[in-house]
């Protein structure tokens, strides 16, 4: 789920870079000690210029023309100063900016993913908080959705402004399939189990599921968590409580996923199934599986590898309500955007500041919007009429935009060590190494 957003062209393994570079790549910022690294100061390269460290992807075009209208304009001008853009490639974008980060020569401004991929930062004291600087600023208030600006927050303080596009996980299946089950999307837990009842007796696995990579098997617990407890019970485990792993939403969440697993909801094989390699895609586009729990980039994987089922037969919905939870059944889960975040020792905090609000311009959304990413601005409503699929990007927009609480995904929010570890709990839990107490007293002792 990284920032590389799936184009029209997409492939099934672009679209895992997009994943593991945001999920797990981007965490690796917290495998070294930046405390004991240099303080930054002197940061930036000169007084009026200052520097912004970018993930050089084929997005990359929307942050480098947003630069050339920022040095253009009169909020350059009154800020006196100038941003130069500094495009990383992607393997090497993580080791730089940590190095960078450790150096006098660190950037002013950084590209970065949220959450748990700058805890080590702002523990060292490198990374600006901006709560109160977007509280008193009415386009830094205004301009982005609330729930993607929280997202991305440590401790509910404001560290970034979001960036790039979207990336919520979505429910996805396959219309024909539906239409000759005579099944509708589900929109309670109820109704999904019944749905998987006539699917598996019809002889359709009722979801594809790459197990093999484990990532996918932890958007259900997400979800599930989500839907059962509300976002305060991942809150809190992000926040460094590791007892909150034990709240009744957690084993609840892990005894639904065995329940699913045992009812083969997923098919006998699917902990030999990647995503990575095009597997999970393929049974869910050919029909041999009618459902596929995934991040918004699965439209982009469809379009590159099956185009006809992607136009015609991909359909999506929000992921269904559990009876008795106490989770907004608007919350979303996934990858809310990508961040600028401040450096606090810039010369130029001022320019700093201006040239973020560029990310709430009307010219910056409608460059994400060609780019075929939804951007996550309260103006970018009246844009999508010009997406690759207006619908769908319009269903997407409305999602996050309607969300109370737009949950990170729970590697990302933990940073690499403890992602990994939890990735390894998790895939015991789907291949029914370790039952779901089992999972619950494992999480809780992650360190």
């Amino acid at each position: 789920m990284e920032s590389n957003r799936g184009r029209s062209t997409g492939s099934t393994g672009t679209a895992f870079s997009r994943r593991w570079l945001l999920g797990a790549g981007a965490s690796a910022l917290l495998t070294t000690g930046l405390s004991a690294c240099g303080s930054g100061e002197g940061s930036g390269g000169g007084g009026e210029t200052i520097t912004a460290f970018v993930y050089g992807d084929d997005a990359v075009k929307v942050q480098a023309a947003a630069v050339e209208r920022f040095n253009k304009s009169a909020a350059s001008k009154s800020a006196k100063g100038k941003i130069t853009l500094e495009k990383i490639p992607g393997s090497d974008y993580t080791p730089k900016l940590r190095t960078a980060m450790g150096s006098p020569s660190a950037p002013d401004v950084f590209f970065n993913w949220g959450g748990g991929s700058i805890k080590a930062y702002q523990e060292a004291g490198k990374v600006l908080d901006l709560t109160d600087i977007i509280q008193k600023d009415p386009v830094l208030k205004s301009g982005f959705l609330p729930s993607v600006l929280a997202a991305g927050d440590l401790k509910g303080r404001h560290y970034g402004i979001p960036m790039r596009g979207m990336q919520p996980v979505i429910l996805f299946y396959n219309k024909t399939v539906f239409a000759e089950q005579k099944l509708q999307p589900p929109t309670t837990w109820d109704q999904l189990l019944a749905n998987n009842a006539k699917l598996k007796k019809a002889g359709i696995t009722p979801f594809a599921l790459g197990g093999s990579d484990l990532w996918p098997e932890l958007m259900w617990l997400e979800y599930l968590t989500d839907r059962i407890g509300g976002p305060e019970v991942f809150r809190r485990i992000q926040d460094g409580d590791a007892e909150g792993w034990g709240d009744p939403a957690i084993l609840k969440a892990a005894e639904m996923v065995k329940g699913l697993v045992d009812d083969g909801a997923f098919g006998s094989k699917f902990s030999s199934v990647s995503y990575v390699n095009g597997g999970a895609p393929a049974v869910f586009a050919k029909g041999k599986a009618a459902m596929h729990l995934m991040g918004s980039w699965e439209y982009s994987t469809q379009l590159g590898k099956f185009p006809d089922f992607a136009k015609s037969n991909l359909g999506w919905a929000a992921f269904p309500a559990i009876a008795g939870g106490t989770g907004d059944v608007r919350n979303v889960v996934g990858n809310p955007t990508n961040y600028w975040s401040i450096n606090p020792h810039t010369q130029n905090k001022d320019a700093a500041i201006a040239f973020l609000k560029e990310c709430a311009s009307e010219a910056y959304a409608k460059d994400l919007v060609a780019l075929g990413d939804v951007p996550t601005t309260s103006n970018a409503a009246t844009l999508l009429a010009s997406a690759p699929n207006p619908e769908y990007a319009k269903f997407q927009y409305d999602m996050v935009q309607q969300a109370p609480a737009f949950t990170l995904s729970w590697d990302q929010a933990l940073g690499d060590e403890l992602g990994t570890k939890m990735h390894t709990e998790i895939g015991k839990l789907f291949a029914g190494k370790s039952s779901p107490s089992e999972f619950v007293s494992a999480c809780k002792g992650l360190k």
